[in-house]
């Protein structure tokens, strides 16, 4: 749902990249989980604010400008049963992670191992042994998302 990107002030604030559809969307949810791959732990939204163009929040127990340093880097999770459904032909990264990729002729590229969001698109790092390939999440390349069967199928070459 979003990253610590910087503390912000003296009292235990922070800057947060979003990665929400509006800045503000983390605010719709009173209580966070920070952490990394290895572990999370919850927190309680005390303060949020959109300030400069930028979502800066406070947590309970984050009380000085050290605390909130100590989560800078941090990613931002929510319980995914407090998550809206997603709409038609919408999708939560975290659903996307895992697909085998394949060719329109069947042919496979590899897992989805991360999205990146560059602003103008949606972009699949796709894997495939230690070939890595960047494919763009468009209507034009992604053809088909099965998320039952776990595949999903794109109009890109495997020589791309």
């Amino acid at each position: 749902m979003g990253r610590v990107s910087a503390p912000y002030g003296i009292r235990g604030w922070f800057r947060i990249q979003s990665y929400t559809g509006s800045l503000d969307g983390l605010a719709a949810y009173p209580r966070w989980w920070l952490g990394s791959g290895s572990g999370f732990r919850e927190y309680e939204v005390a303060e949020w604010r959109v300030h400069g163009g930028a979502l800066v929040a406070r947590l309970d127990g984050v009380t000085d400008r050290s605390q909130a340093e100590s989560l800078k880097g941090q990613e931002i999770a929510v319980p995914r049963d407090q998550l809206p459904p997603a709409g038609k032909d919408e999708y939560y990264w975290a659903d996307l992670v895992g697909l085998k990729v394949n060719t329109l002729s069947g042919e496979s590229l590899g897992e989805v191992v991360e999205m990146l969001g560059t602003g103008a698109n949606d972009v699949l790092v796709v894997q495939q042994g230690e070939r890595r390939r960047l494919i763009p999440f468009v209507d034009d390349v992604v053809r088909d998302v099965r998320l039952a069967e776990g595949v999903m199928v794109v109009d890109w070459g495997a020589d791309y």
